[in-house]
């Protein structure tokens, strides 16, 4: 008799008797896996930082962050100090894997645009290039409009700049720390 099971991932049925490597479940999980760790040089990210600090200025935002699909904050600027950017990083990264997952059920390759409205603070959030999240901050002061405008133009900068990164680390190799040994580590903590 076929067993029938559910993938606890998606909750889609496969059936255990026809596909034994994990199916579509397997295949569903690959596509949840983290992106591989970003490779930045203090060029590109001075250049990165430079574009979200004009972002919130000519936006009048109150923040402008650049977080990576795997959550990790990689540029800030505006007034984050009171916020904690780590947490909100985490969901922010969350919330683009969820909205991803609805867009799959809908049959669209990615919603790239959110918007989240509250009494006193405003956030949008952009999928830039399918690499990166940038996340705007803003209040009363500043409009919707102005914010997706200037966001738009931020985007395509950044496009270029993790294009160009992403070509500059392949010349690298797999990794810049790839030629390290176990005994490197151990001298270096050794010494």
């Amino acid at each position: 008799a076929a067993v029938s099971t559910r993938c606890l991932l998606h909750s889609l049925p496969f059936d255990t008797n026809t596909d034994r490597s994990g199916g579509l479940c397997a295949r569903r999980a690959e596509e949840w896996m983290p992106e591989p760790q970003m490779v930045m040089f203090a060029e590109e990210f001075h250049q990165i930082q430079g574009i979200v600090g004009r972002l919130v200025k000519s936006s009048n935002a109150s923040v402008g962050l650049i977080i990576d699909k795997n959550a990790q904050l990689i540029a800030a600027s505006g007034e984050s100090e009171n916020i904690d950017t780590t947490s909100l990083a985490s969901l922010t990264a969350g919330n683009i894997a969820a909205t991803g997952g609805m867009a799959k059920l809908l049959r669209e390759r990615e919603f790239t645009t959110q918007f989240h409205e509250g009494e006193n603070a405003n956030i949008h959030i952009q999928l830039g290039d399918n690499r990166v999240i940038l996340v705007v901050i803003f209040d009363k002061k500043t409009s919707l409009g102005l914010v997706r405008l200037r966001v738009k133009k931020a985007c395509e900068q950044l496009g270029e700049i993790f294009r160009l990164l992403a070509e500059k680390a392949q010349g690298l190799g797999q990794t810049p720390f790839a030629e390290i040994t176990d005994d490197d580590i151990d001298n270096l903590f050794n010494d």
